[in-house]
């Protein structure tokens, strides 16, 4: 199970990135981390975005006919004041 990332595992996790890619390599391999995890939430976000806007246009496209057939079975209005005979 993984658990929060402390500052022992930090350390750890610093101290093994420094032996395998080395001083000099680390801050660039740091800042080219960085933007791909920048490049990745603004595709996110950008998705996001994109299936909001999708989802919004097909409710409105289903809900149009709907309403359509709703009106078009509408019941017409009735007379306001039937009239009645007397048959004699």
């Amino acid at each position: 199970m993984l658990g929060s990332i402390g500052m022992p595992e930090l350390v750890v996790i610093f101290v093994i990135a420094l032996i395998v890619f080395g001083p000099r390599k680390l801050p660039e391999l740091g800042r080219s981390l960085g933007r791909g995890l920048a490049e990745f939430k603004h595709a996110t976000n950008e998705f996001q975005k994109t299936l909001e806007q999708e989802i919004e246009v097909d409710a409105k496209r289903t809900a149009a006919p709907v309403q359509s057939a709703v009106q078009e079975n509408a019941v017409p209005p009735a007379d306001p004041a039937p009239s009645i005979t007397k048959s004699a």
